[in-house]
């Protein structure tokens, strides 16, 4: 497809009174529509969520997620923080209890984009890979390492051998002795950081299996992996939107703990006992 907002224009004589009200929105404020999410993007053009999809359908693409990614794609660079929180300060409404729901529905409305487009056959194989794997080895950085945390604690809880991968010098080590009987996910969001991206194309290139969990079709990440997992993280605000990752996460591994369900009832057995003899939780 030629450039989107080429191709937005050019269909502009064409569209109803609805629909160009979205193209000219989107046209005039290209730096920050990639962000958003269906809900915002028709609550500040004054239509409804319906139009805005089948303003994506009339372009050609199969709904507005499929849009998003081309926007994403045309930004010839990513905003930095400090442009995301002016674009955070213009859009919700900061100055009454009005903008905590607004940040409450476009997380909800993130957690919905990532269930409609959810690649069932790409979760059923990392499902499987996890499964497969002699070791998992997560990688996360900066602010998307909270989800590696949670991620790597259940995990290990679970299957026992898992690591969280903190540093480059840290993943030659450690994958000194990997192969593709091990698997690497990683987990990056825009902007994506070129610390993850680094470690993971390191993993790929000495034959170790991946799983990425990322945003789009666009994502660095995805070349060359077995599995892959996208969800909406978009928010017009100076952080992510990381429920529906979370959600995803939770999602992974609670199919892992059916699956190991009788040597996982036993280890938990083990460790209430432990937790008990250590005093680990309040009474």
């Amino acid at each position: 497809m030629k450039d989107i907002y080429q191709t937005i224009a050019e269909k502009r004589p064409s569209m109803s009174k609805s629909h160009l009200k979205v193209a000219n929105y989107i046209l005039d404020n290209r730096s920050t529509v990639p962000f958003f999410t269906v809900g915002k993007l028709a609550e500040l053009t004054g239509v409804s969520d319906a139009t805005v999809f089948r303003f994506a359908t009339t372009l050609g693409f199969s709904g507005y997620n499929e849009l998003q990614q081309y926007l994403q794609d045309s930004m010839h660079t990513q905003l930095t923080a400090q442009e995301r929180m002016k674009m955070s300060n213009e859009i919700y409404h900061t100055e009454d209890e009005k903008g905590v729901y607004e940040i409450f529905q476009d997380d909800i409305a993130n957690i919905q984009s990532s269930f409609e487009k959810l690649d069932l056959a790409s979760f059923k194989k990392s499902v499987q890979l996890m499964l497969d794997a002699r070791k998992i080895y997560i990688v996360a950085n900066r602010s998307t390492r909270s989800l590696g945390l949670f991620m790597h604690h259940y995990l290990h809880l679970i299957m026992e051998d898992a690591e969280l991968i903190r540093t480059a010098d840290e993943a030659a080590e450690k994958f000194l002795k990997a192969s593709e009987k091990d698997l690497v996910i990683g987990l990056s969001f825009s902007r994506y950081s070129k610390k993850t991206i680094d470690i993971f194309s390191f993993a790929k290139e000495k034959g170790i299996k991946t799983i990425a969990i990322t945003d789009n079709s666009f994502s660095p990440l995805l070349p060359g992996t077995e599995a892959a997992l996208t969800v909406s993280t978009q928010m017009p605000s100076f952080i992510d939107s990381y429920t529906a990752p979370l959600s995803l996460i939770n999602a992974l591994i609670n199919y892992i703990g059916r699956a190991k369900e009788e040597k996982l009832t036993g280890r938990l057995d083990q460790l209430e006992k432990t937790w008990e003899k250590f005093d680990t939780f309040y009474k």
